[in-house]
C-alpha cells in the first residue's frame, strides 16, 4: 500500500524536474555523422562560435546510439580531440545537468553531461558541455586541436 503514494510521489518529482521546452539551439538531425578511426572521431571542422561545447544551450551534440553505453560517443568526440598545440588532453564527466524533453529516452528527457578537460602545462581546466541525445555537427571547440587520426600499422594492413 505504501508503494502507491511513493510511486505516485517519484513521477511528480520526475516530471517537474524536466523542462516542458528545449533550449538547445544548435539540434540538426541532418548533420553528417563523424568518420570513426579506432575509437576517436575523425574531427575536421572546426567551430567559430565561442558557444559552442561551452554553453549548455550550444553543447556539442553528439547524439545517442545505444542504452548500453550512452557516453560511447562523448568518448569518441573526446578521443578525436587535443590541446591547442596538440597537446593529450584528459577528461572526466563531472557532472549531468540540464534536463530536456526528447524522444530519444525511454524517460522523455535527456541530459547534458559536463566534462572536465585537462591537459599538462595547463593553468585552468576546461568544461565542455556534451549532449548524446541529439544531433548536430560535431566540430573542434574553439581553444582545442584535433588529434591526427591514428596511423595503422603496416602488418594490419598485410604489409610486411
Amino acid at each position: 500500500m505504501r508503494l502507491i503514494p511513493f510511486v505516485a510521489s517519484l513521477c511528480v518529482l520526475l516530471i517537474s524536474c524536466v523542462s516542458t521546452k528545449n533550449t538547445i539551439r544548435n539540434i540538426d538531425d541532418n548533420a553528417p555523422e563523424p568518420k570513426l578511426k579506432g575509437n576517436a572521431f575523425v574531427l575536421s571542422e572546426f567551430s567559430k562560435d565561442p558557444k559552442y561545447g561551452f554553453d549548455p544551450d550550444y553543447p556539442v551534440n553528439v547524439f545517442f546510439r545505444d542504452v548500453k553505453d550512452e557516453n560511447i560517443n562523448a568518448i569518441r568526440f573526446l578521443n578525436g580531440l587535443s590541446g591547442p598545440n596538440g597537446e593529450k588532453i584528459f577528461f572526466k564527466k563531472i557532472d549531468t545537468c540540464c534536463p530536456f524533453p526528447t524522444k530519444r529516452s525511454e524517460m522523455g528527457a535527456g541530459f547534458i553531461d559536463l566534462y572536465e578537460i585537462t591537459w599538462v602545462g595547463q593553468k585552468k581546466p576546461i568544461m565542455l558541455y556534451i549532449n548524446s541525445y541529439a544531433k548536430g555537427s560535431v566540430m573542434v571547440p574553439m581553444g582545442f586541436g584535433n588529434k591526427p587520426p591514428a596511423v595503422e600499422n603496416d602488418l594490419k594492413k598485410g604489409k610486411g
